[in-house]
């Protein structure tokens, strides 16, 4: 599972359809819909929320915004009802190793569209998101880090 702290705009069609599932997984697993999945690291930030549940969904809110805006045809019925206001901080680090690993599943996925971003110098973060100084998530070291980049998931 990868909840991208990306902006969606950046991911391919393969990674933003991707995107959409995961983040709906995620929205079952934070219901408590789901047996599997309810530790993993990508859910942590989410967890620390007052309202879990509401964030994610305001996640996959902005994540359908960027699929309409390629008339990708996603059930916005599928997103929770739950509502929550505010941002949950990045650090540019975590930004940073997200970017250098999306490049690298773009260079075997997709060279085209990796060509339409490689002029981007600093990603923008899901709106969901803001941008603070600091390292890579402790959630993403302890699920592998940098070590295990190819092997963190999607």
């Amino acid at each position: 599972m990868r909840i991208w702290s990306l902006h969606p705009k950046y991911l391919d069609p393969c990674g933003l359809v991707t995107l959409w599932r995961e983040g709906l997984l995620a929205q079952a697993v934070l219901e408590g819909k789901t047996k599997g999945y309810v530790h993993h690291p990508q859910l942590h930030r989410f967890r620390t929320q007052t309202n879990p549940v509401g964030f994610i969904a305001e996640y996959l809110r902005a994540v359908y915004a960027e699929a309409a805006s390629r008339s990708y045809q996603f059930a916005a019925t599928k997103i929770s009802r739950s509502r929550a206001n505010g941002r949950i901080a990045v650090t540019r680090g975590q930004l940073e190793f997200e970017w250098r690993h999306l490049i690298g599943k773009l260079e075997a996925r997709d060279p085209e569209w990796l060509a339409r971003i490689t002029q981007v110098r600093i990603p923008e973060p899901h709106p969901l998101f803001c941008a603070v100084p600091g390292s890579v998530a402790e959630w993403e070291k302890g699920y592998g880090g940098a070590q295990r980049l190819g092997a963190a998931g999607s």
